[in-house]
């Protein structure tokens, strides 16, 4: 018989300890790196949220400062006059208000500002009813490789350069507009107060109506890829629950289709609308660039925000003061605040419409 004595005890007791502290010690550092790399990874994610607000913010702050000079000789009024006159970079500065600037300048942002608008708001006219169609007739009508090219079409439209759609504009769509369809809509529009502005001379094909048709083309890719992917993320049983209630192919497109991705519809819409507010240098080359007057009717020659922007820039150095480039800067800031209203805006109306019940039924 063998005695088993307490040191033999321990020493069976002990024995294991060695590689428990191991095991334990390489899960302790596992942990560790766990923790530490999810600390980085939170850090890294935060700061690339952040990163567009501060740029946003960054953004804004310089054009604010740059601008102040000039916000404060133009004040207010600036947002309601017309005019823009730099006036005489030869003569003497003046100083208003501390601020020196060219004796005679004058500066009005209210025919850019609707210009830009305007010529804006027409492109999302003509482009968003074409775009829902055509991503209508892509998901729902077109057998699958007619549906792929036509994609594969709308993707490198989106791909072109606006200096492409400014030429284009500028030799070809715009006086074969103003030879062939202008006149007709102005002569046959009637002669009304409401209607007046329809009237008039069409011009050469450079103007509001022209510079909106090319902003549209240029919008319509956009809208209409992202409302394509919208639309074949809708049920298929909901489409076929409204065919057995009796609903025709146009209602199912109104009623279900449509209604079904309507929040993505308006947001396809504003990204459309935020393209056609910032372009340059297309409407730079369709809009007549006119300054310091509003368009004389439709087809009127016309500038706008962005498109002054980078048409007087150039020029803008030439003021010793630096007044007109703060000037510019102060324009800029107009379009940002603008561009920022618009999105808000469509966010609020995306929340209000995500919101609301899906249509269920005929007649609905």
């Amino acid at each position: 018989m063998t005695l088993v004595t307490g040191q033999h005890i321990g020493a069976k007791a002990h024995g294991p300890l060695p590689r428990l502290s191991s095991a334990a010690r390489r899960l302790s550092s596992a942990a560790q790196r766990a923790v530490l790399e999810g600390t980085w990874f939170r850090y890294l994610t935060g700061t690339a949220a952040l990163l567009p607000a501060l740029a946003l913010v960054g953004i804004v702050v310089l054009l604010a400062t740059k601008a102040w000079p000039a916000m404060v000789v133009n004040g207010i009024g600036f947002l309601g006059r017309s005019a823009w006159q730099p006036g005489s970079t030869y003569g003497a500065a003046v100083r208003t208000d501390g601020v020196l600037h060219p004796t005679g300048s004058d500066y009005g942002a209210l025919p850019l500002i609707v210009g830009t608008l305007a010529s804006s708001g027409l492109a999302v006219l003509f482009a968003v009813p074409l775009s829902v169609g055509a991503a209508l007739a892509v998901v729902e009508k077109l057998p699958r490789r007619a549906s792929q090219l036509v994609g594969m079409f709308l993707e490198l439209l989106a791909g072109i350069p606006s200096v492409v759609f400014g030429l284009w504009g500028t030799l070809s769509f715009g006086p074969v507009l103003a030879r062939d369809v202008y006149p007709v809509i102005a002569r046959h529009v009637p002669d009304v107060p409401v209607l007046r502005f329809l009237r008039g001379d069409p011009g050469y094909g450079e103007g509001l109506l022209t510079a909106g048709l090319v902003l549209a083309v240029m919008i319509v890719p956009i809208v209409a890829a992202t409302t394509r992917d919208l639309l074949r993320q809708v049920p298929d049983l909901q489409k076929q629950g409204a065919v057995a209630l009796g609903m025709n192919d146009w209602e199912v497109a109104r009623k279900v289709s449509t209604r079904w991705v309507r929040a993505g519809i308006i947001g396809a819409s504003v990204l459309g609308l935020a393209r056609a507010l910032g372009e340059t240098m297309a409407v730079a080359m369709v809009s007549g660039s006119l300054l310091g007057t509003m368009p004389l009717n439709l087809y009127g020659k016309m500038g706008t925000v962005a498109s002054t922007i980078v048409q007087q820039l150039d020029g803008a150095f030439s003021d010793g003061t630096g007044f007109e480039v703060r000037t510019l800067a102060e324009l800029a800031l107009v379009l940002a605040v603008i561009t920022l209203l618009t999105n808000v805006g469509a966010r609020l109306l995306v929340r209000k419409v995500a919101t609301t019940a899906l249509p269920v039924g005929r007649g609905i």
